[in-house]
């Protein structure tokens, strides 16, 4: 494996941009693969261990969860993003945070646009998520709402700055859809678990586009044997629970693999069968199906 300086200083400060008017940039980092490997020895220096050891040991710890290496590096990044989004990352406790303030400057005088074609439907089985979308025929109505509700906001908000009420009281009616800006600093252990749960096909898109720019753009390139182990042991990969083998179990038993829908709601886990809606039973279903152990309907 080989240093990744000279490609770290082709990404610092590049803005990779995302939505109509956020970026995610690259400020600093500390550490390479051959930092997770270094740390894993407890050893100092290149070693003597060939590079195909070096990337085994980290497909050996990434496969078995082994976290400590990965703590060893870390990633400061520059991100420019609408506030409703950014409810969500900071959620994830484990980076160091420090936003721009609106009570000692000026908003940012930017917020997400939603294209005509883009409005999201909410889902019917999941209350948190969103499936299918509007026409762009009725989209293009509500942008132009959405549009002329940005300015509206926005020009009470200078309104009220030109009257010279407090910055920290001027701000209160802005939309979530005004970008902030904030350094996020965060260890490469815990950016993978972040990764892990935002490039998910169930995130909200806004911050899977942010999770996704953030790992092809600058984790893949700085820690490309761990980003490879990542996709194949984290994101890539499937997990079953002891229910779940079970239900296999049965099903192979009985020579039902490939099953169709009735055999495999006949070998369910007898604690979903009393239950109409069952979101195990659900997910459990989507990954038989996704590994050809269910017919697709």
């Amino acid at each position: 494996m080989s240093d990744n300086s000279a490609i770290g200083e082709t990404l610092r400060w590049k803005k990779f941009p995302v939505l109509n008017d956020g970026f995610v940039c690259l400020v600093d980092w500390m550490g390479s693969d051959d930092a997770v490997v270094q740390a894993a020895r407890v050893s100092y220096g290149a070693g003597t261990k060939r590079v195909s050891d070096d990337r085994t040991l980290i497909r050996y710890l990434l496969r078995h969860h082994h976290t400590t290496p990965f703590e060893m590096a870390e990633l400061k990044f520059y991100v420019r993003v609408p506030m409703d989004t950014w409810r969500q990352w900071v959620r994830h406790r484990t980076a160091s945070i420090n936003e721009y303030s609106t009570r000692y400057s000026h908003a940012i005088d930017s917020a997400c646009e939603t294209e005509p074609g883009a409005w999201r439907l909410q889902a019917k089985s999941n209350r948190q998520g969103s499936e299918g979308f509007l026409s762009a025929e009725e989209g293009e109505i509500l942008s132009r709402e959405e549009a002329a509700f940005h300015k509206s906001a926005r020009d009470l908000y200078t309104r009220r700055i030109d009257m010279g009420i407090a910055r920290e009281q001027a701000r209160k009616d802005l939309p979530l859809a005004t970008y902030t800006e904030a350094y996020w600093k965060i260890d490469l252990h815990n950016l993978l678990h972040f990764l892990a749960l935002r490039m998910e096909s169930n995130a909200q898109i806004e911050i899977r586009s942010y999770a996704a720019a953030i790992a092809e753009e600058i984790v893949r390139p700085l820690f490309p044997v761990t980003y490879e182990a990542f996709l194949d042991y984290r994101f890539g990969a499937l997990t079953l629970t002891r229910l779940e083998q079970d239900v296999i179990s049965r099903l192979a038993g009985a020579r039902k693999i490939p099953a169709a829908l009735d055999d495999f709601l006949a070998m369910q886990d007898e604690a979903w069968r009393p239950l109409e809606r069952c979101r195990e039973r659900d997910e459990a279903l989507e990954k038989f199906r996704r590994l050809g152990l269910v017919r697709p309907e």
